[in-house]
């Protein structure tokens, strides 16, 4: 019997991320991982694959739509969807390979294997049981059922599956217009595939920006993605060599039958917890089936704690790396602190959609007098230049004291032009302290200090 100071249970982003932290504090550390490789559902069947084959897509549609433009003259590229897959493929092994050389060089154990904890103090992996005065649990989570649908992973899929299909369906449906359903849905409509997304609800990506869902579905649409909205899906399954999907629309319960090459489930996911033991432990959950923890991610029951998507909050990589780094910390006798005011999401279709803090419709609830300030960037030099003029940058700030409350970008490099927006938030700064901070020029950032211009005297460019 081994024993530690930590064990975490789960290697994705925040598991792994908090056992290097526990590590450089001086912690005696493990990790436990039941897959062949580290980096839980991010690296190896989530975040990064799907951003490869949404790269190599994107490079796809530049040479078919935009190459010519520029005087690139040639034969349009040609799809080998084995070697994509590939190129995936490799993509998560250097991933995956880069966190296994982390643990060796923070000296972090890998007890590989599923975990389960009997009692306090101890972690079960395989027939070993383990000692440790700190247990980390980020099991992170998995996608979420839906009654009627008959996950193969081969006709009807979750994402696990869209990113192993073993051909380029003709026609693919996606069941949710959440974030992973249009991301992976832009994927095969680049590839050839008409796409329909069934949404129950009528604006896609809840809880975004109303203007920017609208303005999204509005450009997702142009790219040739179809619609049917106020749906709810009865049921799908393989039927002969496709699937049938069922669904009502909710305006008048008429119900209608469509029928797919492939078809998506993306209505979630829920916290994994499965097999660990936690009814057993007396650990507190939420209706939800997340796991209670106080302002330190410490449970009900001492010395076994909780990050990631396993408790509540957006289920988001960088929000558990966050809290894995915090628990780290609190454990080591440090005060962290994470500010789930400026936590940014990301949605990584073409364009891209960020959006950090309020929208004005949580502003408007709260009754707030707010102020915005708005660019497109059809005004902003370098997007014209790089056909990338649709969509705008928006800046929210407060009416009385020009302080920074939110930001919602549609348009290029949107996942990496939010986090300006983030750090003036951080320090507590006024749009005003954004519009007088130079920008070089020509760069898309440009655009947010427009924004920020605009929500004082007005814009230079427009």
């Amino acid at each position: 019997m081994a024993s530690y100071d930590v064990i975490v249970i789960g290697a994705g982003p925040g598991g792994y991320v908090s056992a290097i932290r526990c590590a450089q504090l001086g912690l005696k550390t493990a990790i436990v991982e039941g897959r062949e490789t580290l980096g839980g559902t991010c690296l190896n069947v989530g975040c990064i694959p799907s951003k490869a084959l949404l790269h190599a897509t994107e490079m796809l549609h530049e040479a078919e739509e935009n190459f010519a433009k520029m005087g690139l003259k040639g034969k349009a590229p040609s799809v080998d969807w084995k070697q994509m897959l590939q190129y995936k493929t490799d993509t998560i092994g250097q991933n995956t390979g880069g966190v296994e050389f982390l643990m060796k060089k923070n000296k972090v154990d890998w007890l590989k294997g599923w975990g389960s904890i009997p009692e306090a103090g101890k972690v079960k992996v395989g027939n070993e049981v383990h000692e440790a005065k700190n247990i980390i649990i980020a099991s992170g989570s998995t996608p979420t059922d839906l009654p009627g649908v008959e996950v193969d992973e081969k006709t009807v899929v979750t994402s696990t599956g869209a990113l192993k299909l073993p051909k380029i369906p003709k026609t693919f449906v996606v069941i949710g217009g959440g974030v992973i359903g249009l991301e992976l849905g832009s994927v095969y409509a680049r590839l050839g595939a008409k796409v329909t997304v069934i949404e129950f609800l009528h604006q896609i990506t809840p809880g975004q920006d109303g203007e920017v869902a609208k303005t999204f579905q509005r450009m997702l649409k142009k790219q040739g993605m179809k619609f049917i909205m106020g749906a709810a899906v009865q049921s799908a399954k393989k039927k002969g060599q496709k699937a049938e999907v069922t669904y009502k629309l909710r305006k008048d319960d008429s119900e209608h039958i469509m029928t797919a090459d492939a078809v998506l489930l993306a209505t979630g996911r829920r916290p994994y917890t499965d097999g660990m033991g936690l009814a057993e432990l007396g650990l507190e959950m939420t209706d939800r089936g997340q796991i209670k923890t106080d302002a330190r991610y410490q449970t009900n029951v001492p010395g076994i704690y909780a990050i990631g998507d396993a408790i509540i909050g957006p289920m988001l990589a960088h929000k558990a790396e966050d809290e894995g780094i915090a628990c780290a910390e609190g454990i080591a006798g440090q005060h962290p602190h994470v500010n789930y005011n400026v936590i940014p999401g990301v949605i990584y279709t073409n364009p891209e959609v960020s959006s950090v803090g309020e929208t004005e419709e949580t502003l408007k609830d709260q009754g707030r007098a707010y102020k915005v300030g708005k660019f497109s960037f059809m005004g902003n030099g370098r997007a014209k230049a790089n056909f990338a003029g649709d969509g705008f940058v928006k800046i929210l700030a407060d009416k009385a004291t020009d302080r920074i409350l939110g930001a919602h970008i549609i348009g290029p490099m949107a996942g990496d032009l939010i986090h300006e927006i983030c750090v003036a938030m951080e320090f507590g700064a006024a749009a005003e302290d954004l519009a007088r901070t130079c920008h070089a020029h020509p760069t898309y950032s440009e655009a947010v200090r427009e924004a920020a211009l605009a929500c004082g005297d007005g814009a230079i460019h427009m």
